[in-house]
């Protein structure tokens, strides 16, 4: 078994418009407008009420601190909000960034890249904007040589996002291991960066 790439310190990754921090107990709220959002669950298998939606965010908030990475909260940087006409300080619109997968074939254990946005900021390129963010910190600080992304094979959306960060379909299809048989969205589709794919995607 791989040991967990580890981060010795918290890292905080900045972009032109977002910040990809440690979350806070003011992102709660908001996180769980998206885990009971229709649209933000739909390649998902339920909704999220309040209280699974704040354990997630705790347990996801529990493996930055313990890895010094993870699935980042994602904040508009004080321009970018005042532009958008937010008044609220380092406001949350999601979460992006990574996570050691251990329970997916048909590749395990393997580093994840995800993202999940608030329904309002959908449109604005912030997924993009941040997931390379998050691949750049994989490939030139955790200095790994892939990062895997998978998604339903329905989610046609995220696939093209996987595509326009430089992923390439594995053609690897497999059943979710969490989702019981003849789930709607038990397949799902595997796509994979290299670390010289990054590279190449990044110079042009």
């Amino acid at each position: 078994m791989i040991n967990v790439p580890r981060y010795k310190g918290l890292a905080q990754l900045t972009t032109k418009r977002l910040l990809l921090r440690q979350w806070q107990g003011a992102d709660k709220p908001i996180f769980a407008q998206m885990g009971a959002d229709p649209d933000v669950m739909r390649y998902f298998p339920n909704q999220l009420d309040k209280h699974s939606s704040d354990r997630l965010c705790d347990k996801i908030s529990s493996l930055i601190a313990e890895r010094g990475y993870g699935f980042w909260a994602v904040a508009l940087q004080d321009g970018e909000a005042q532009q958008l006409g937010c008044t609220q300080p380092s406001r949350f619109i999601g979460f992006v960034g990574l996570h050691w997968q251990t329970t997916i074939k048909p590749e395990r254990p393997f580093m994840e890249v995800g993202w999940r946005l608030h329904r309002d900021y959908w449109g604005r390129g912030y997924a993009f904007e941040a997931a390379q963010a998050a691949l750049n910190f994989a490939f030139n600080t955790l200095h790994l040589e892939q990062v895997y992304a998978f998604t339903a094979l329905q989610n046609t959306p995220s696939q093209q996002l996987m595509k326009r960060l430089g992923m390439y379909n594995t053609g690897r299809d497999f059943a979710h291991p969490e989702l019981p048989n003849g789930h709607a969205l038990q397949m799902h589709c595997l796509y994979r960066i290299s670390s010289e794919g990054f590279s190449a995607q990044s110079s042009m």
